[in-house]
């Protein structure tokens, strides 16, 4: 699952990045929409058993 996992630890990365962005910006409406994808990211990972806090296979974020 190597190649999947990492896509979705990308994917949970870049949707936190995406909320602090918005945060910082000021803009709620992009606050929800990040948040939105931050919780869709996670839970998939989480669905197949990734762990969304490990940065590459063997080492911890």
């Amino acid at each position: 699952m190597g190649g999947f996992a990492e896509a979705l630890r990308e994917r949970v990365r870049a949707a936190r990045a995406a909320v602090a962005a918005a945060h910082e910006a000021g803009d709620v409406y992009a606050v929800a929409v990040a948040e939105d994808e931050w919780e869709d990211a996670l839970r998939m990972a989480r669905n197949v058993g990734v762990d969304p806090d490990v940065e590459s296979e063997g080492g911890r974020a």
